[in-house]
C-alpha cells in the first residue's frame, strides 16, 4: 500500500463531513480512504480513448413492452367499487380543515 493520510488530512475530512472521530477511527479511516484513493489513481492511468460509454458492463435489453396506447376505462367502471362516489368522482374523508385558520 502507498502513502497514508496524515492525521491532519483525516481530521479535515472529518470535520468537512460533521464527523467526530476518536484516535483510533482517525488511524483506522486513514487507512481506508488510503486506500480508495490508490484505488481511484489505479482507475485513472486505464486507457479509455476509444471505448465506448456503457450503462451496464452486460448486453442487456429491456424487457418492458412497447407503449401501445389503449382505450382507457369509462368513468362507470372506474367509479364502480368506489366507496363513496360524486358524480364523476370520488369522495374521500376531509384532511385539512380550513375553517380551524389552517389556510
Amino acid at each position: 500500500m502507498g502513502e497514508t493520510l496524515s492525521t491532519t488530512q483525516v481530521q479535515h475530512v472529518a470535520r468537512l463531513s460533521r464527523l467526530k472521530l476518536s484516535d483510533q477511527d482517525i488511524q483506522r479511516y486513514g487507512q481506508q480512504l488510503s486506500s480508495i484513493l490508490e484505488y481511484v489513481a489505479q482507475l485513472q492511468e486505464v486507457d479509455v480513448e476509444n471505448k465506448a460509454p456503457m450503462s451496464h458492463p452486460l448486453p442487456l435489453h429491456s424487457v418492458l413492452r412497447e407503449d401501445v396506447v389503449e382505450p382507457s376505462l369509462s368513468i362507470a367502471a372506474v367509479l364502480q367499487n368506489a366507496p363513496s362516489k360524486a358524480g364523476a368522482f370520488f369522495t374521500v374523508p376531509k384532511v385539512l380543515d380550513i375553517s380551524a385558520g389552517g389556510g
